[in-house]
């Protein structure tokens, strides 16, 4: 790349033969010194932000007892029954385990639903028949095997109070000095790369980084201007995102600008998606048509799919090359969210199994081992959310396995790799040749590397994309690679932890399968390198070198984003209205003073 300097032109790489030599290397040092330890900033301050702030119950209404008393509902779905897992627990001897459910929309509306109790539910005297149930509102009285509750919901008032009581994030662990250390990271990770380059060096590189830097601003402030005070999440995926650049740098930096190509498509995904999760009512009627669009996926990849090292995941058209697996991805934790949404209705659970099945299948026809683990995983975490029937997961196991076995006879490739399983160093020359090769490089780096660009590994076949945390490990040391573990572990344990205060079970499945995708294709990845795992050739989500997973990675992103309950966290959630003056509340009204507070958040 030419620059004008002075009157003459010079290459961009020649900057650095101004500068000594040893200056260069000193620089070097003291950044891989200095990148392990902003990452451990930043993910420590993301982790601090995301479990140390309050985690608050919301109240969407109440049931009254005989008695007088008074049971809360703290979610938008609710079992009533006397079983200890139920939300409303009635331990009362004509009410079935599973006897009731209450369900909210996102529009306030309430229903309730015979749960398939021995008993019968009534409202209002008259007994529930539709397997849709039947809308109740305040005053209305449901009888449960003898037992009457009267039912009512929170008004726009109380809800509008409830929120403005809540505790906001990023009070404690501002999300804007997470975003500074962050950008210093990026700094110098892009000077780190700019310096291995040398006279190579070309204006591809640093306008990457600068790029990126400016979209990960960018959507904060817009996060800010939807008053959300929350983007930890959206920290960690740009920190993932940052180690991924770096990666396809050190490997091929002409393509340094299509990864950011396929950066900026899968925010404006995230954003798409996170819009489409506001209405649940839509969300749950695009159900259908997303759940045909990711199995025409699936069937133009049967059909006109390019086989690549035995497995058919690809296909090209135009010289552009991609994965459909990675998108039905989406489909499959979207359809399954939607699906079992309705946790009582047993038709779901069987619609489901047979939309799981079909992924499944065309993944063992495409020969794609390892995308067929990762749908298997997220079926088993929807079901078990679904059912919580251990004997359902067993037996889908089961079945699994056999499969397994009935691969290793047909596929010789497949075979091959669970054969140098534990034993790579036996075959260093031939089928274990890349994870030998992967576990010098990580012993090589060491705990803080050889400097990013400077290592060897980046040669070695697929280094950038299923061997990627060996080259991060070899390049950046192994205590960022373990901060990119980290990252993604950190978005199980939240989606986990979120379960218990989320409003909607259709957002509590959504963020759990598509954080137990991400760790599941990590640990394949990063214990397939080191030869703990059979190599499968998964990607590690947003570090791992390729458009279609970035993009999928960051769709999948929007499913956690939603699970965020904390209040003004997610911007899938709609912050209340404030309400008129003629508005009731059977809670006490917040004073002027706090509702302004809220108001200017």
């Amino acid at each position: 790349m030419l620059i004008r300097k002075g009157g003459d032109f010079i290459y961009l790489g020649d900057i650095f033969s101004f500068i000594d030599e040893h200056a260069l290397s000193y620089a070097t040092m003291i950044i891989r010194f200095l990148l392990p330890l902003l990452a451990v900033i930043v993910v420590a301050r993301c982790v601090k932000s995301l479990f140390n702030e309050k985690s608050e119950a919301e109240n969407w209404g109440y049931l009254s007892l005989p008695n007088g008393a008074r049971i809360y509902l703290n979610h938008w779905e609710n079992i009533i029954g006397r079983a200890n897992t139920s939300d409303v627990y009635m331990e009362y001897p004509s009410i079935s385990r599973n006897h009731a459910a209450v369900i909210r929309d996102d529009k306030g509306n309430w229903r309730a639903y015979d749960v398939e109790s021995k008993a019968g539910v009534m409202v209002n005297g008259v007994q529930i028949e539709s397997r849709d149930g039947v809308p109740i509102e305040s005053g209305d009285i449901i009888e449960l095997g003898g037992v009457q509750l009267v039912f009512f919901p929170i008004d726009k008032a109380s809800e509008y109070k409830q929120a403005a009581e809540r505790t906001r994030p990023g009070i404690i662990f501002k999300p804007r000095t997470t975003l500074i250390f962050l950008t210093e990271f990026q700094l110098l990770l892009g000077l780190q790369l700019c310096i291995s380059k040398g006279k190579n060096l070309t204006l591809e590189l640093p306008l990457s980084f600068a790029v990126l830097i400016a979209s990960m601003w960018l959507l904060y402030f817009v996060t800010r201007a939807m008053r959300r005070t929350a983007f930890e999440i959206e920290t960690l995926a740009f920190f993932l995102c940052t180690i991924g650049l770096a990666v396809t740098a050190s490997s091929e930096v002409s393509d340094v600008t299509r990864q950011i190509a396929f950066l900026l498509a899968g925010i404006v995904l995230f954003i798409i998606t996170g819009l489409l999760l506001r209405d649940l009512n839509l969300a749950k009627k695009m159900r259908m048509p997303i759940a045909v669009g990711g199995l025409g996926l699936l069937a133009a990849n049967l059909l006109f799919g390019v086989t690549i090292h035995g497995a058919r995941r690809w296909i090209e058209i135009g010289g552009f090359s991609f994965q459909p697996s990675e998108f039905v991805k989406i489909a499959f934790v979207f359809v399954g969210a939607a699906t079992m949404e309705r946790m009582f209705a047993r038709r779901n659970l069987l619609t489901f199994v047979a939309f799981s099945g079909v992924c499944v299948m065309v993944m063992a026809l495409i020969v794609d081992f390892g995308s067929a683990m990762v749908f298997f995983t997220a079926y088993l975490i929807i079901a078990f959310l679904r059912s919580g029937d251990f004997a359902t997961i067993f037996l889908s196991i089961g079945g699994a396995v056999s499969a397994g076995f009935m691969a290793l006879r047909l596929w010789s490739h497949i075979a091959a790799r669970f054969a140098t399983w534990g034993r790579a160093w036996e075959f260093a020359s031939g089928a274990g040749y890349q994870q030998t090769n992967a576990m010098g490089a990580v012993a090589s780096g060491g705990l803080f590397g050889v400097g990013a660009g400077n290592g060897w590994f980046s040669s070695v076949f697929a280094a950038d994309s299923d061997l990627v945390f060996a080259m991060v490990s070899e390049e950046m040391g192994f205590i960022l690679a373990l901060t990119a573990v980290a990252a993604l572990l950190i978005f199980a344990v939240f989606s986990a932890r979120s379960a218990g205060t989320a409003r909607s079970s259709f957002y509590v499945i959504g963020a759990c399968a598509a954080s137990s995708i991400f760790v599941f294709q990590m640990l394949l990845n990063v214990l397939g390198s080191l030869d703990i795992l059979p190599f499968t050739g998964i990607t590690f989500p947003f570090v791992s070198r390729g458009g279609t997973s970035l993009i999928a990675s960051w769709g999948l992103l929007a499913f956690i984003k939603a699970a965020d309950t904390r209040q003004n966290a997610s911007f899938v959630v709609k912050t209340p209205k404030k309400p008129t003056d003629d508005m009731q509340s059977f809670y006490e009204f917040p004073n002027e003073g706090s509702v302004t507070e809220y108001e200017k958040s």
